[in-house]
């Protein structure tokens, strides 16, 4: 049924540029997945109008932070992995959000010094700065061929004129509707009459139509500073946030570069900190490349790929964190020796306890409900990117008279020790809250390249989406499509709690026998996770193809586009 939906509105969307009769001798082709239609064909429309990849990265950004406001938005950041094929050119622009320079190391804490989870999740003091505007302004100019303001057009026009809401948005927006309620200028907006809106009914924007088109008409200038950032500050500052006009003004893009590594004779590029994305999965998948996991039994092969997932995890929780704050040793954790150390402890029999590696046992929680869309052209020219707000709707907040919901991301810093939480993600001191410093984050855009192709691929998920993109890059290692990696059935290790993760239908009953027979403890979710979307081009026949995530609602599409 979700396939039919997918096509259907895939139909209904398609500009003309992507109906059959275009040409051959005057188009060209892209593949493009994201987690909605509309943010599919927004990224095509650009195309069509003489935009490359990175063009079109901007208005499938902008376009999701529209009509899929439970996983980002203006209010949030993300990360961007580009490659550009002229020149072989990569980087990641790191659009991740900043504390506040009001915020300090215990402002989630009680009077009592104990952890108050509903401070870092819900409301305005919840929210660190947005670096997804800049960041949108930075990929168009830097990068994009076309004008701001047409890479923006697309969502400026759903915005003003409305999307159908579908089954996942209502899903998600109930799981945070009390939230959502508490804030009129939220509730104006997804609570119509205070409650649910009907399924596929319309949802219109005016004030975040009006917002991008300020960022379309003024750049950066158009958020940071001037109107809308003095309405976002006395926002935030009126419902008990600590944001300053000069928190806004001083935000900037970072460019960094990506991590690389091999597996297996594929190339691996991906996110730098302060994600932790590239170097767990680098460095878990250094630690499997001596095993031949094809010839392992099933339960074999997944016990090995969770202790690697164990110990990379481990050494997330103990060293990662904003590079501008703090010292990461990354040549080290990704050093193909190191892992070799960390494999001389793995057993083949046995599960090793987390209990028995050393480190800090402070606990953060992130998010599961981020976005990723991905990109890429028949000359190789791709961008990787996830996005989020972190919580499902964020903060729950929309800053009065500009449409923005803001994110939850100060929820990402680790803010007291032995704290638990939804998700029991690991963090340490070097994931403090600093003001001005950016979150840890598993956020993992991702490309993998051999003599086969080149694939592009990412998921959100919180603490899952490293686990989910390391499984699709040992199936892409197999030589599958993108289908067959959207579609892996999925488990997850993250070092504490200790236990398997795993969605139904993942483990058979006698590989969770097996499992448990060498110590592992398997904690089964009640449904499956993740929206992965991904894209690969054939180097050999230059052919494309893309797959969404059957979990989810979203569209992958190769069609040719006139330039």
């Amino acid at each position: 049924m979700k396939r039919l939906i997918r096509l259907c509105a895939a139909l209904l969307f398609a500009p003309a540029a992507l109906q059959a009769n275009v040409p051959a001798e005057s188009s060209r082709q892209a593949a493009i997945a994201s987690a909605h239609p509309l943010a599919t064909r927004a990224g095509f429309e650009i195309l069509s109008k003489g935009g490359n990849v990175f063009d079109a990265a901007v208005a499938v950004s902008a376009a999701l932070a529209v009509v899929e406001p439970s996983g980002s938005g203006l209010g949030g950041g993300g990360y961007w992995l580009l490659h550009r094929a002229s020149d072989g050119f990569e980087t990641m622009i790191d659009g991740r959000e900043r504390a506040p320079f009001a915020a300090r190391k215990n402002m989630f804490l009680d009077s009592r010094g104990k952890a108050d989870p509903t401070l870092s999740v819900d409301g305005a003091l919840a929210a660190a700065i947005p670096g997804m505007p800049a960041a949108l302004v930075h990929l168009s100019e830097r990068y994009g061929r076309l004008p701001l303001a047409e890479s923006l057009a697309p969502a400026i026009r759903i915005a003003e004129n409305g999307f159908a809401v579908g089954h996942k948005f209502l899903k998600l927006l109930g799981t945070r509707q009390q939230v959502v309620g508490r804030f009129r200028s939220s509730a104006r907006i997804f609570l119509p009459q205070g409650k649910l809106p009907a399924p596929f009914s319309i949802l219109r924007q005016p004030d975040l139509a009006a917002t991008l088109k300020q960022l379309a008409k003024s750049g950066r200038d158009g958020f940071y500073r001037g109107r809308v950032a003095a309405r976002l500050v006395d926002s935030v500052r009126s419902a008990g946030g600590i944001w300053t006009e000069a928190d806004l003004a001083s935000y900037r893009v970072v460019e960094r570069r990506p991590l690389k590594g091999d597996y297996r004779g594929i190339k691996i590029t991906s996110s730098a900190p302060p994600s932790s994305g590239g170097i767990v999965l680098i460095e878990a998948l250094n630690i499997l490349s001596a095993y031949d996991l094809k010839q392992a039994d099933a339960a074999t092969r997944k016990h090995l790929i969770v202790e690697a997932m164990r110990r990379a995890y481990h050494d997330r929780a103990l060293y990662l964190g904003d590079p501008d704050y703090v010292s990461i040793p990354v040549e080290r954790l990704l050093n193909a020796d190191y892992a070799a150390g960390l494999r001389s402890t793995l057993r083949f029999d046995k599960a090793l306890p987390s209990a028995m590696l050393s480190g800090e046992d402070e606990q953060e929680a992130e998010a599961a409900n981020t976005t990723h869309f991905s990109i890429i052209d028949q000359d190789g020219n791709r961008v990787a990117a996830t996005l989020s707000i972190n919580f499902p709707f964020g903060s729950g907040f929309v800053a009065e008279g500009t449409g923005v919901l803001l994110n939850d991301e100060m929820d990402d810093f680790a803010s007291s020790a032995g704290v638990g939480n939804v998700y029991g993600l690991v963090g340490g001191a070097a994931n403090a809250i600093q003001p001005g410093k950016r979150m840890l984050s598993s956020m993992t855009p991702t490309f993998l390249e051999n003599e086969r192709g080149v694939a592009v691929l990412g998921t959100p998920g919180g603490s899952r989406i490293i686990s989910m993109v390391l499984l699709a890059a040992l199936d892409y290692a197999e030589g599958h499509d993108p289908a067959s990696w959207v579609g892996q059935p999925r488990f997850h290790h993250q070092y504490l709690p200790d236990a398997i993760q795993y969605e139904p239908g993942a483990l058979s009953a006698s590989e969770a026998r097996d499992l448990a027979a060498k110590g592992h403890q398997l904690q089964a979710m009640p449904e499956p996770y993740g929206d992965m979307q991904a894209a690969l081009w054939n180097k050999n026949t230059r052919a494309l193809s893309a797959g969404s995530d059957p979990r989810g609602e979203g569209f992958a599409l190769v069609a040719p586009y006139r330039q």
